[in-house]
C-alpha cells in the first residue's frame, strides 16, 4: 500500500471511519489513502483508545486490527457489542466492524465473524479491494443503494471492481471483468459471440472471434470452480449466465 494524496478541499465525506492499528506505518498510510478516497477518518493506536473514541463519536465503520498492544481486536468487538444500543443514532453496539489484520487462519476468521464482524480481510491487502469492501459494508448498513449485480452466490460490484462468489474474492483481468459484467447484466439471456464482441471488445475489434471462447474458458476456471455452474454454452448460438434450472 502506498501513500495517497490529501482529498480535494471541499469534498464531502462518504462516511466516518475509525482505523484501529498499532503499526505506525499503517496508521499513517491507510488513513491518508482513505481520506483521499473521500472518507472522514479517525485513528486509534490501541483497543482502549478505540473504545473511548467510538463511545465519544460513533463511526459509520471500524477498521479493526486483531493484534493490539493492550486488548486484542476480538475483545474490542466484544466490548463494542456489549455497549447499549442508542435510539435514533449509531452506538458501539451496532457499528459495523471490518477486521484488517495479519491473523489469517480459518479459526481467526470464524472468531471475528462470530463475534459480530461484518467482514474480514488479511494483510497485506489490496487497497482497491479494501475500499470496495468498505463501500459494500456501508451499503448494507447505511441503506445506500447498491449497483451490484447478483446471480446466485456470484456478486459483481462495478464501482469497486470487485467480484465475489460465496463471499470469496474472484480476481479477474480487466477483459474478464468486462465479459462477466456483460453476461451478468444480461443474465438468463443467451448472448451470441457477435453481441459479446460488440459489447466487450467494442466495435474496433478485428481479430479472431474465437477469443470469446478463450475468455469464457478463463472465466469458467475462476467463477465456476464451485457448484453450481453458472456459465453455460448454448450450442450454435452463444453463451448464457444463469442459475441451473430445476
Amino acid at each position: 500500500m502506498t501513500a495517497a494524496r490529501t482529498p480535494r478541499r471541499g469534498a464531502s465525506p462518504k462516511g466516518h471511519l475509525l482505523v484501529v492499528d498499532d503499526e505506525p506505518t499503517v496508521r499513517d498510510l491507510l488513513p491518508a489513502a482513505l481520506r483521499y478516497a473521500g472518507f472522514d477518518v479517525d485513528v486509534a493506536a490501541d483497543g482502549a483508545q478505540a473504545l473511548a473514541m467510538a463511545a465519544r463519536r460513533p463511526p459509520d465503520l471500524v477498521l479493526l486490527d486483531v493484534m493490539l498492544p493492550d486488548i486484542d481486536g476480538f475483545e474490542v468487538i466484544r466490548q463494542l457489542r456489549a455497549q447499549p444500543r442508542r435510539t435514533g443514532g449509531r452506538s458501539g453496539g451496532d457499528v459495523p466492524v471490518l477486521f484488517v489484520t495479519a491473523r489469517e487462519t480459518k479459526e481467526d476468521r470464524i472468531t471475528g465473524l462470530t463475534l459480530g464482524g461484518d467482514d474480514y480481510i488479511t494483510k497485506p491487502f489490496d487497497l482497491e479491494e479494501l475500499i470496495a469492501r468498505i463501500h459494500a459494508v456501508l451499503r448494507r448498513t447505511m441503506g445506500e443503494p447498491s449497483t451490484a449485480l447478483v446471480v446466485g452466490a456470484l456478486e459483481l460490484d462495478p464501482e469497486g471492481h470487485l467480484v465475489t462468489r460465496a463471499g470469496q474474492p474472484v480476481r479477474l483481468s480487466p477483459t474478464e471483468f468486462r465479459l462477466l459484467h456483460f453476461l451478468m447484466a444480461n443474465a438468463e439471456l443467451t448472448m451470441s459471440k457477435a453481441q459479446i464482441l460488440e459489447n466487450v471488445w467494442r466495435y474496433d475489434f478485428d481479430g479472431d472471434p474465437s477469443i470469446v471462447d478463450t475468455y469464457i474458458s478463463y472465466l469458467r476456471r475462476k467463477v465456476d470452480r464451485v457448484e453450481p455452474k453458472l456459465l453455460h454454452t448454448v450450442h450454435g448460438i452463444g453463451y448464457v449466465l444463469r442459475e441451473p434450472r430445476t
